[in-house]
């Protein structure tokens, strides 16, 4: 339980809170946590997704904190009081130019707990239609198509460490398309 919280720090994409909080126990501490207005993310079915191996559309972007690039689902930031779903189909349009006939839930994952109040609405779409994208100044993207297959293959061998993307795809493949 909260009892105090001290701001140190409002960012652009994050805030900084030193909390004084009631444990379990009933002792007390300090705890650093990033607030985080949340996220949602979509995997993007370019074919029909009860198809043979249906072709999904990932992009390839750089990340800073990784030095380098990562291969992800499309995902953006929640704007105040937006609704996951339209967040998701915003992402998908503005990184990967493409709007959803229908965007479909999966679920809602903490992403780091020990340390954010981050939560990421996680959900696949499909029927999409060509657009253009209107990527921010600071998104350096590349869509990349790939059967679902090959996607799985690329979390098992490492080269997808996204944990949102793998999380997603694996979903999608055990309880989405398995039924």
């Amino acid at each position: 339980m909260k009892l105090d919280s001290k701001r140190i720090h409002t960012g652009r994409v994050i805030n900084l809170d030193a909390d004084t909080v009631r444990f379990p126990d009933g002792s007390t501490g300090e705890l650093e946590i990033i607030r985080h207005p949340g996220a949602a993310a979509v995997v993007p079915f370019a074919s029909d997704p009860h198809g043979d191996d249906p072709t999904i559309l990932l992009i390839q972007q750089y990340r800073y904190a990784t030095d380098g690039t990562l291969i992800e689902i499309p995902a953006g930031r929640l704007n105040p009081g937006e609704d996951p779903r339209v967040c998701a189909q915003r992402e998908l349009l503005e990184e990967v130019g493409v709007k959803a006939g229908r965007v479909e839930r999966l679920t809602t994952i903490w992403t780091t707990p020990g340390f954010t109040d981050e939560r990421i609405h996680l959900f696949w779409a499909a029927d999409l239609t060509a657009d253009k994208h209107a990527r921010e100044p600071d998104e350096f993207i590349e869509v990349l198509p790939k059967p679902l297959s090959e996607a799985l293959e690329l979390i098992r061998s490492g080269v997808i460490s996204d944990a949102k993307t793998a999380l997603a795809l694996l979903f999608v493949a055990g309880f989405v398309l398995e039924h």
